[in-house]
């Protein structure tokens, strides 16, 4: 209940009427868990213009997976990644333990979790989508029948680019895809991902910034 007053109070108006967000294809996004939804990362708030596509019900299970190294360094920003995003942190590491680093993801979706996961890794440079890894092909490869939501967002790099702390206000766009599901061949996978991601991007017809 905190969790829902704080970002209804502080954190979803300021994205939806300082930043402002023109949302398509908003029908495509999941009403309920569990799910994965992906997306392109060029800023940090990237997580936030995500979380506030869901509201109610729905709001209360979304869980973004972040790096515990950066999101937990501090209280001031371990309480509102805690308390507010109720972010899943994950330790960034080279490991073939995938099944253990992505455990309490799996938990969150065994308990119909909306998860927002970044591809990417770390943020890439503004409004150019970089190489994916492929952890996500290992996530879903345990949880194989969970639909996979892919989002395109473009602004949110001028708004807040990796390495600023000056906020600019600047239209964002918003495009959400239809669901697929998990392939077991990785190559096929990851060529889905690209695939849908590089579509949602075209459909906007962006100029190179």
């Amino acid at each position: 209940m905190m969790r829902n007053i704080l970002f209804s109070i502080l954190v979803r108006p300021f994205i939806l009427f300082v930043l402002g967000l023109n949302i398509r294809h908003y029908e495509r996004l999941p009403a309920a868990g569990p799910c994965v939804i992906i997306a392109n990362h060029n800023s940090h708030l990237d997580t936030l213009v995500l979380m506030s596509l869901f509201k109610g019900r729905s709001f209360r299970k979304v869980r973004p997976v972040a790096a515990g190294d950066y999101f937990l360094k501090n209280r001031y920003l371990g309480f509102f990644s805690t308390k507010v995003m109720n972010i899943i942190p994950i330790q960034r590491r080279i490991t073939k333990d995938f099944r253990g680093m992505f455990r309490p993801v799996l938990e969150s979706l065994d308990d119909d979790g909306i998860i927002i996961l970044f591809p990417e890794g770390s943020r890439g440079e503004a409004e150019q989508l970089s190489k994916y890894k492929s952890g996500i092909y290992y996530l879903m490869r345990e949880r194989p029948d969970i639909p996979i939501t892919p989002v395109f967002m473009h602004g949110l790099g001028k708004a807040l680019p990796k390495g600023s702390k000056v906020f600019v206000p600047f239209f964002v766009d918003v495009f959400i895809g239809d669901s697929f599901k998990y392939t077991d061949n990785r190559k096929v996978f990851m060529e889905t991902l690209n695939s849908r991601m590089d579509q949602l991007q075209e459909e906007g017809h962006f100029r190179s910034w």
